[in-house]
């Protein structure tokens, strides 16, 4: 049965190789958003599409640039795995509103408004402050939803996240994260914003980074289909899919570049203990290469029937990306 399901993971950023790349396609994913840049300006996120371009060529039996949803269909009949795009911060788009657009004819799909501080756009999680959505902000968000490009508010804080939900016209999505409910990190989400988020259309998809999950790294398959099937309760099966935030076989530096960018000299713990400074220990039953079929069957074992489960596993993502991405007129 898990064979037959469109299968989209939600978030990863993974060392890219022709390894993990033949991992990924036994795995039974079809489609997987990509994390393009975390701090990058627009010069540099121009280098980073550019290496995904030899990845595409180098790679071109085992994956596919995915230009529009119809894509991630065509994916799965080619037994490869499609790759599209998002940003984790406003960063690829400077300080200039126009570049929003032409990320997106780039091929930015997705884009965050902040990644944990406060941005030009929106205020992160980590800040003590929360000041919400700028002006800018505001506009880019307009702005997104115009060229069809997707908000998505995973690292952002309580009301940056509830006014985004307010203020753009088409769902938002929550790509990379948890329910407070499950777990208390700084970064998961409180039920006012799940259901906000559900009320008008948007979409979360459940993060498998230790972190953020009930019992760290011994959290089992059992304890996170059951933190899915209290979120289905709260706000209907529609709404859910994974976003992995897999960060398979990175080395530290890339860790201090997520969490420090440029604007920080020492490591920043996040959440504020020194025990977040390295990499968790992953999670025993989502190895790379049959991870997704384990939360698959695992949803199955929770309750769900076949119809919920290929929702989450990878439908509601598909009918998302196929209502959000394009331009309005």
């Amino acid at each position: 049965m898990y064979g037959e399901e469109i299968v989209i993971d939600g978030l990863q950023y993974c060392n890219w190789n022709r390894l993990y790349f033949e991992k990924l396609r036994n795995s039974g994913v079809n489609a997987v958003h990509v994390t393009i840049v975390y701090h990058e300006g627009s010069r540099e996120t121009l280098t980073r599409f550019a290496e995904w371009n030899k990845r595409f060529e180098d790679y071109k039996d085992l994956i596919f640039h995915i230009s529009s949803p119809e894509d991630i269909r065509k994916a799965k009949s080619l037994n490869k795995v499609g790759i599209y795009f998002g940003a984790q911060n406003c960063s690829p788009i400077d300080d200039e509103i126009g570049l929003v657009e032409v990320m997106r004819h780039l091929g930015l799909f997705i884009m965050q408004l902040t990644y944990n501080n406060q941005s030009l756009l929106a205020t992160g999680c980590y800040e003590l402050e929360d000041s919400g959505i700028t002006r800018f902000g505001k506009q880019v968000i307009q702005e997104m939803n115009r060229v069809g490009m997707i908000v998505d508010m995973s690292h952002s804080s309580e009301r940056s996240t509830l006014e985004a939900i307010d203020i753009s016209s088409r769902p938002i999505c929550i790509s990379h994260a948890n329910p407070k409910f499950a777990h208390n990190a700084l970064r998961n989400k409180s039920d006012v914003v799940l259901k906000n988020l559900a009320k008008y259309g948007g979409l979360i998809g459940f993060s498998l980074y230790p972190f953020h999950l009930p019992n760290g790294s011994n959290c089992t398959l059992e304890d996170f289909c059951k933190m899915i099937a209290t979120a289905a309760d709260m706000i209907g099966v529609d709404h859910l899919g994974i976003g992995s935030d897999l960060c398979l076989n990175q080395p530290q530096s890339v860790l201090q570049w997520m969490r420090n960018g440029r604007w920080s000299k020492t490591m920043d713990y996040g959440e504020g203990s020194v025990e977040n400074s390295n990499w968790p220990d992953p999670l025993p039953w989502f190895p790379d290469s049959t991870g997704m079929k384990n939360i698959y069957e695992g949803l199955l074992n929770c309750g769900f029937n076949k119809i919920e489960v290929g929702k989450i596993i990878g439908g509601n993502w598909l009918n998302f990306l196929e209502q959000g991405l394009n331009p309005q007129e």
